[in-house]
This record gives structure tokens, sequence and C-alpha cells, in this order.
């Protein structure tokens, strides 16, 4: 009876000492198995954080205008006979625009020149006869009152001819005003009157509008604020800041002029301060009228420290970039940009020289994430998928 009992006990030992060796064994190997893979890296393309002379542009938006603009009118009434432009064509100073008829201007000189042979022959004869009552009265032949009188008709005579001189040299500028010409080197716009048409001063378009646009002119505002960093500029250079004009989507430079002028007042309605930059414009690629946008150099920053603006993020702390560290992860910085123009972010503080930063790829980061940097076209594919997939704004 004693056996019995013992073989079972026997069997529920062996069976716990197994279960203990199964707990033992195989559940750290399930443990082991269920722990989760380190995640991937991530790719992302780097650049590099930049040190050279970066220079301080002020951004503003103005409108061009001509540098002389004129409306050819006429001087005088009449049938206009020619015209002697095409629209749009370049012209220079002095050249003839259209004639106006002339004839009725020419006859009004043959008339006054007519008037002036006929007083000039009445005065050599009135000379004349005063040089003959002259001897007579020397003799006393003639009386004083003759004498007299042959003077007086010799001045009269001498003040007609200067009268008539007058009139033909009148009609003269008269006849020179038939002939409409360009005040001012420029371009010719649309004609506003055709042949055979009556032209006189008080036509409102008169005859066309003559633009001079090389050189040419930008009138541009920016805020009130930075006048004093202008004029501490003008003083410190003693020359005219530089200016540059670009299309409105800022992907075209259109010219580079010098500034002109400070306007004397400040625009209460605005806050803001209206200057003028003058350009050369030889290539003719700023036209009047045309909206434009203007950077004023005002400094240049020596050893300044650039990153691609696409680097620069935006958060809840303000901006920041994301550092690449040697051991392949990232971590975010806050940075202070000063500007970002062409491209490139001028960074004032939170960079060193020479660190890699995130250029592209940002969107899949998070702090302490391991990164793989793409380069050559694998970059360029990406930067070009990202700048797809970004949101219209």
């Amino acid at each position: 009876m004693k056996k019995k009992v013992v073989v079972p006990a026997v069997l529920l030992a062996v069976f716990i000492a197994a279960g203990g060796l199964y707990l033992m064994h195989v559940h750290p190997l399930q443990k082991a198995t269920a722990a989760p893979a380190p995640p991937p890296a991530v790719s992302v393309v780097a650049g590099e954080v930049a040190q050279h002379d970066v220079p301080i542009y002020l951004d503003g938006v103005g409108t061009v205008i001509a540098y002389n603009t004129d409306v050819v009118r006429a001087q005088i009434q009449g049938q206009l006979i020619s015209i002697n432009f095409t629209e749009g064509q370049t012209v220079h100073a002095g050249d003839l625009l259209a004639q106006i008829d002339p004839r009725p201007y020419q006859a009004l000189i043959d008339q006054y020149t007519g008037n002036l042979e006929r007083d000039q022959a009445q005065l050599i004869n009135a000379q004349a006869n005063l040089a003959r009552y002259s001897t007579l009265s020397d003799k006393g032949w003639a009386t004083p009152q003759l004498l007299e009188t042959q003077k007086a008709q010799v001045g009269q005579l001498q003040a007609a001819i200067k009268a008539d001189q007058a009139l033909i040299d009148a009609a003269k500028v008269q006849l020179s005003f038939t002939r409409l010409t360009s005040p001012i080197d420029g371009v010719v716009g649309i004609r506003q009157i055709d042949v055979g048409n009556i032209i006189s001063p008080s036509s409102t378009n008169g005859l066309v509008v003559v633009t001079q646009i090389d050189p040419i002119s930008l009138i541009f505002t920016l805020p009130e604020t930075v006048l004093p960093q202008i004029q501490q500029q003008q003083q410190k250079t003693k020359t005219p800041l530089p200016v540059q004009a670009y299309s409105q989507d800022n992907t075209t430079l259109l010219d580079q002029g010098v500034l002109g002028l400070v306007n004397n007042e400040i625009l209460q309605t605005t806050g803001s301060i209206q200057l003028k930059a003058n350009f050369a414009n030889q290539q003719h690629r700023l036209w009047p009228g045309e909206l434009v946008n203007a950077r004023l150099l005002v400094d240049t920053r020596h050893n300044g420290l650039t990153v691609a603006a696409s680097a620069v993020q935006q958060g809840p702390n303000g901006a920041y970039v994301y550092v690449i560290n040697s051991d392949s992860t990232v971590s975010p910085r806050s940075v202070k940009v000063t500007q970002i123009s062409g491209g490139q972010a001028l960074v004032d503080s939170g960079l060193n020289a020479n660190e890699q930063v995130v250029v592209d790829g940002q969107y899949k980061l998070q702090p302490g994430a391991h990164v793989r940097m793409l380069h050559g076209k694998a970059a360029r594919e990406a930067i070009a998928q990202s700048a797809q997939q970004a949101p219209i704004p």
C-alpha cells in the first residue's frame, strides 16, 4: 500500500521540475523574440554651415517710372500732312515725328518780307530827301520845319522796318512749329491722331507720348524704422547705395542701379518712406509702370554664417534647424535668423561654421533619430519630390 503512494509523488516532482525548466528557458526566449527591432535610418539631404561675407539687404516693392515723359503737342493749329514715326519706335531728340501744313505760315513770312522790302525802299528815299533838305537848309533855302519833318519820316520808316523784321521772326517761329519733333531720346507710344486731322494746342492727348527708358527710375517704399540705418550707411560710405531690381517672383535680376534720393517726408498714412533709385537700363528690362521688388544694400556682414533657407523650420518656440551629430543622429537647435535672401538664411546665433544640418526630409525626423545622408542624384531627386509634395499656400 505504501509503494502505490510513493510512485505518484515522484511523478509529480518530475512534472514540477520540468515545468520550472520550461519557464526558465522558453519564456525568456519568447521575450527576446518579441523585442522590437531598432527603426531604420531616415534618408535626408544635408547641408553645411558656410562662413563668408554676406550682404545685408532691405527689401521693398516699387514701381518703375520713366526718367522723362513728354507729351508731344502742337503749338499751332493746322492740318497734319504726314506722320513720320512708327508706334514703339526708338527716337532721338530732334527727330521729326509729324508735319503740319506749313503753307499758311510760309505765306505770312512772304507777306511780312514784302512789307519789309517796301519800308526799306521808302527809307532809302526818305534818307535821300533828308540829305537834300539838310544841304538846302545849310544854304537857307529850306525851312527848319521841312527838315524836322523829313527827319521824323526817316525815323518812322526805321521803326517800321524793325517791326517788319519782328513779324518775320515771329512768323518763322510759327513756321518751325509745323515740324513736331521729339524733345528727348526715348520710345514713342500709341499715336493719338491720324494724318489729315486738324491738330491744335487744345488737343487733349497731343500727338504721341515719348518716354525715356534709358536711364530709368524706380520708386519704392520701406518702413520708416529703417531710415536711420540707411542714413548711417550713406554717411559711412559717402557713395550712393546699390539697389537691385528683381521680378515680382524674385527669380530674375532685372537690373542694378544706385539710390538717387530718400524722399523728404514720411508717409504718415502708411508709416513708410519713399526712395528713388536710378538704373542705366541698357537692356530695356525695366519698363515704365512695371511692379518690381527692390533690394537696397545697406551693409555687409563679414564672416557671416549661412545655411540653405530650407533648413530653417518654424516651431512653437521660433526658428530651429536639425543638426546632424557625429553619431549620425539629429537634434533640433534653436537659431536666430537675420535675413533670408537668394535661398540662403543668415544665422546670427545657434550654429557654428562647418556643422552639418538637414536641408530636406525634416518632416520624417524626431529628436535623436538616426539619419542616412543622400548625395548627388539621390539628393536632387529627394529635394524635387519634397517640392512636389509641399502644400500649396
